[in-house]
């Protein structure tokens, strides 16, 4: 009896695809369906963006960080200037912190909404783009209104804020909280019972939390797996131990398992934000008083000779940050996100070099994916929601 020929083939997925969330590259070794080895190829979308960080002043980071993960902007600026204000000493003022907080948990829900249309568009579900992306334009829109830009708002600035709130804003973030909730079941109603959709996401790219720790997994890809690693809660920022919300978390690990922990979050996230605009008053501090880092009044400015001197001192050479190192953590919309600086006592950052959730996703992608079928590899690249800018930097 002649003996069954077998052997096995690889295939190039990416760097074109459009399921891969950004230029990815997996090569791909398959047993008719089932994938025996996967290799993640990075760097297409490599920007250099840390390596140029030390050419620039110490507040001309703030646009190139924004860049990484271009879903979550304001949460890099936030983990940047956080890091910066470390090393300077400096303290915000509670109203400016609250505001962080309130524009931080917005971003975090523009992101999800990015993440949740495409994920269930590339299921099959491919009307839940549009409802997604209906929501996120109310976002952005806020987003133009608080800084004139609508992805890259460089709204964070080291001492405080650009600029005090415009009118309006409360109105817009409120309308934008009331109608919200009902989204979300919306939402919800046409995938969690969705028997096509959770065919594709239960039981498929399965890790336990032993694995995602051993993996250095953060964010909702661990928390979906049993763990309850948040940084706004292991190590409270800004003013979140004032705030009431929970970590949402779930015990499958399957790709179900890290969709529902997203929703869940999304509805924490719309908690801290109901409690934040009622908490920020109309008017008030919107950066510190430290005069090395914050312009003078703009009235001061063109009446006191003072003042005209340091605000070009400031804008034409920048401000010094004492000699040393920070690292400072913050939750972004694919987990912890931290910032490690070091400075040389000059008007320029010596080091800047990101911890990026996503990088740590994609190395990780090989122990999720093999042993299951192709199609699968979408459902679980969507569920990790990775940002290959992120990844690449």
């Amino acid at each position: 009896m002649a003996e069954m020929r077998t052997e096995t083939m690889t295939v190039n997925m990416g760097p074109q695809h459009p399921s891969t969330h950004g230029v990815l590259r997996l090569i791909l070794e398959l047993d008719g369906e089932t994938i025996k080895s996967a290799r993640p190829t990075i760097g297409y979308l490599h920007t250099g963006i840390e390596k140029t960080a030390e050419q620039k002043k110490w507040q001309q980071v703030i646009p190139l960080v924004e860049r990484m993960d271009y879903l979550g902007a304001q949460s890099n600026s936030l983990a940047y200037v956080l890091s910066v204000e470390k090393l300077l000493g400096l303290e915000m003022p509670e109203r400016v912190q609250d505001i962080r907080v309130l524009l931080a948990e917005l971003q975090r829900l523009a992101s999800h909404l990015v993440w949740l249309g495409t994920h269930a568009m590339e299921i099959g579900a491919v009307s839940m783009l549009f409802y997604a992306l209906r929501e996120r334009e109310l976002l952005m829109n806020i987003n133009e209104l608080v800084a004139g830009f609508r992805f890259f708002p460089s709204y964070f600035r080291v001492g405080g804020l650009r600029d005090d709130l415009p009118r309006g804003f409360h109105e817009a973030v409120t309308a934008f909280l009331d109608r919200f909730p009902a989204k979300l079941d919306e939402y919800e109603g046409l995938l969690t019972k969705n028997d096509m959709f959770r065919r594709r996401t239960e039981g498929v790219g399965v890790i336990t939390q032993e694995d995602a720790f051993a993996w250095g997994l953060v964010g909702p890809v661990s928390r979906a797996a049993g763990s309850d690693y948040d940084v706004r809660k292991y190590f409270p920022y800004l003013t979140y131990a004032n705030y009431d919300f929970e970590v949402s978390t779930a015990k499958e690990g399957d790709v179900f398992a890290r969709y529902r922990t997203r929703i869940r979050e999304m509805r924490e996230s719309w908690k801290i934000c109901s409690q934040a605009i009622t908490r920020i008053s109309p008017t008030g501090a919107w950066a510190c008083d430290d005069t090395r880092v914050v312009p003078p009044p703009k009235d001061k400015v063109y009446t006191e000779m003072e003042a005209l001197i340091q605000h070009f001192l400031i804008y034409s050479q920048g401000f010094t940050v004492p000699a040393g190192e920070s690292y400072v953590p913050i939750e972004g919309p694919r987990g912890e996100h931290g910032v490690y600086i070091v400075s040389d006592g000059t008007n320029r950052p010596w080091r800047v070099k990101m911890r990026p959730p996503s990088f740590m996703a994609i190395q990780a992608l090989p122990k999720i994916i093999e042993g299951g079928m192709i199609a699968d590899v979408i459902a679980v690249i969507g569920s990790t929601d990775v940002v290959m800018g992120d990844c690449d930097r």
